[in-house]
């Protein structure tokens, strides 16, 4: 373990670009969102300042109206499509403009509660808090202007769980880009049916060619969206960060932070809780356009463990269902229930594993009176990663490193496991 840890540090400090971390070289070669929460994390487990350094790099990227975006372009490189140009922002550095799952307040939460030199440690958070709480303002104002508690997402991109076959359907309606060239990149650096296919990247690029048209303002989008989604993942992960922020304003906070995001938390909690599926043994998403349920089984589903929304009958109905799961594959958690005609063992979100879901399932696991469960999922994935390296992601077959290889996130992962 200790030869692993090391190498899991040494992935850190290769990937490291001068305070911010690349997911990986050449096909990521930019700062990502949701990775850098994880990764600061990581970070933090041996270089505290460092973790709260990558945080203070990602912020660099903040839009004036609170977004975080998705990417932050802080240098150029050729490695990667689509770059600034094709995003067409007006930002220094320039920034994708799409967001991400947000991580980042609970990132930062889990690195000041953990920090032995507290007083450094304060002194950074304060300086961030205002800035996660200009976030936590933009999702429901960019997102939820009607306040039912959810928040829709645009892209698939912003999901984090790019190509999931929960995104079929309202994907399906999008049309194929007819104004920017595709050039993907990411193919000349992994086999290409380990990716999302070329059809989904026309309609990816096409919401990017749309979104630019109304110059990323946010009511214009949604008019003019044909895919808007509430991703139980990304509505799961911001409760949980609205949860952290709650706590961190207690100690940064000024007069009526505490009751503004309480009252968005309860909102959101009512409004998750609603979405809970019998027959799938978890929780789904909503097509927001068709006004239906998406009733299909991925990890997602299970994320609202990690918001601590799953009262103990769900909680304990979800394990058994990832119990029969594990009964058809060697590591959980798939991306996509391995019994669905959809389940792709080696395509990016359409079947493999990957270490930081399966961290989230975890903590939220062991929180709601499921530690069997927890310990599982934090012991099998120590050992794929063991097995399999620190790859992006793993079949869930037999737990083989698929994907980019020395990834920051999985090392992080790593780290904060072990």
């Amino acid at each position: 373990m200790t030869d692993l840890i090391e190498q899991a540090r040494a992935i850190l400090r290769g990937n490291d670009r001068g305070g911010y971390t690349v997911p990986t070289h050449r096909l990521y070669p930019f700062q990502w969102n949701w990775d850098s929460a994880f990764v600061a994390m990581g970070w933090a487990t041996f270089d505290e300042a460092r973790g709260f350094t990558e945080v203070e790099r990602l912020l660099e990227g903040q839009w004036d109206d609170g977004l975080v975006p998705q990417i932050v372009f802080h240098a150029p490189s050729d490695d990667y499509f689509p770059g600034p140009a094709v995003w067409g922002v007006d930002h220094t550095p320039p920034t994708s403009g799409i967001t991400q799952p947000p991580v980042l307040a609970s990132a930062v939460r889990h690195m000041l509660e953990r920090s032995q030199d507290r007083a450094a440690a304060e002194a950074r958070v304060a300086a961030i808090y205002p800035r996660l709480v200009a976030y936590h303002r933009w999702w429901p104002r960019a997102r939820d202007p009607n306040g039912s508690g959810l928040v829709s997402t645009m892209h698939p991109w912003e999901t984090g769980m790019d190509n999931s076959p929960a995104w079929d359907a309202a994907l399906a309606r999008v049309p194929a880009t007819t104004i920017t060239a595709v050039q993907r990149r990411d193919t000349t650096h992994v086999d290409a049916t380990m990716r999302p296919r070329a059809e989904e990247y026309q309609r990816f690029i096409h919401l990017v060619d749309l979104f630019r048209d109304v110059h990323w303002q946010p009511e214009k989008m949604l008019a003019a969206s044909p895919f808007r989604v509430a991703d139980i993942g990304t509505n799961s992960i911001l409760l949980r960060a609205e949860r952290d922020l709650s706590v961190l304003a207690q100690r940064f906070g000024q007069m009526g932070d505490g009751g503004e995001i309480a009252a968005r938390s309860e909102r959101m909690q009512s409004a998750i809780e609603k979405l809970w599926d019998t027959q799938l043994g978890l929780f789904h998403s909503l097509d927001l356009i068709a006004d239906s349920p998406i009733g299909v089984a991925t990890s997602g589903g299970l994320l609202p463990l990690y918001a601590d929304v799953a009262n103990a009958s769900r909680a304990a109905a979800m394990t058994a269902m990832l119990r029969r799961w594990a009964g058809q594959v060697r590591y959980l958690v798939p991306s996509t229930a391995p019994n669905d005609p959809r389940f792709d063992a080696l395509r990016y979100w359409r079947g493999p594993v990957w270490a930081v879901v399966n961290w989230m399932i975890a903590e939220g696991a062991a929180r709601a009176g499921q530690p069997g469960l927890a310990a599982d999922l934090r012991s099998g994935t120590r050992d794929m990663i063991a097995n399999g390296g620190f790859s992006e992601y793993f079949d869930p077959r037999d737990g083989g490193g698929i994907g980019g290889e020395d990834f920051s996130w999985t090392a992080a992962i790593y780290l904060l496991l072990g």
